[in-house]
């Protein structure tokens, strides 16, 4: 299910209907986690399930593609100074989606060098993405990495279990609402 429409009226999407998206997201990252865990035969141990290897892969790409996320707005920001204030809080909350990405505990000393960073200079800057030198450019590029990755994460949904399912439709319906933003909703 896509989180974002093609087609915009002359206004762009409603606020409502941006919100609606997101919520029927977080709804459908349920209903599927939740079938997923009834009808999957197993266990039922569903701590097992959130370190399974399955599970270390989802949060591991999610964590990748959210730091890809973060070299972009930095990149942006370097870019196109003007933008920081606007690109700040935006940026802080996909480092937040880093960091909840990241292995849990138990996990870490298992993979510690597939832990993503959140940490702005963890990539060198020949690594930045390109950004293009018209601003309102830049931002739909923004947009568009933010809509690509949600739409990633609520791919991964039915494969996800409980818990992680409910991060990934969390973390998806805040790209949706970023990618908003980005592109002039709300401003």
């Amino acid at each position: 299910m896509p989180l974002t429409t093609t087609t915009r009226g002359a206004g762009g999407p409603r606020r409502r209907r941006v919100l609606t998206g997101g919520a029927a997201a977080l709804m459908a990252g349920g209903a599927a986690a939740l079938l997923a865990g009834c009808s999957d035969g197993g266990s039922g141990d569903a701590a097992a399930d959130e370190h399974s290897s399955a599970a270390r892969r989802l949060r591991v790409r999610a964590g990748r593609d959210a730091a890809g996320l973060l070299e972009r707005y930095d990149a942006t920001i370097a870019a196109h100074a003007p933008l920081e204030e606007r690109l700040r809080p935006l940026r802080a909350e996909v480092a937040g989606h880093a960091k909840a990405f990241a292995p849990p505990a138990a996990d870490r000393s298992a993979t510690p060098s597939t832990t993503p960073s959140a940490s702005p200079s963890a990539s060198p800057p020949a690594n930045r993405p390109e950004v293009p030198g018209d601003e309102r450019a830049a931002l739909g590029e923004l947009a568009d990495a933010e809509r690509r990755a949600a739409d990633a994460r609520t791919a991964d949904l039915g494969s996800a279990p409980p818990e992680l399912a409910r991060l990934l439709a969390s973390v998806a319906a805040a790209g949706a609402a970023h990618a908003y933003l980005l592109t002039g909703g709300g401003s």
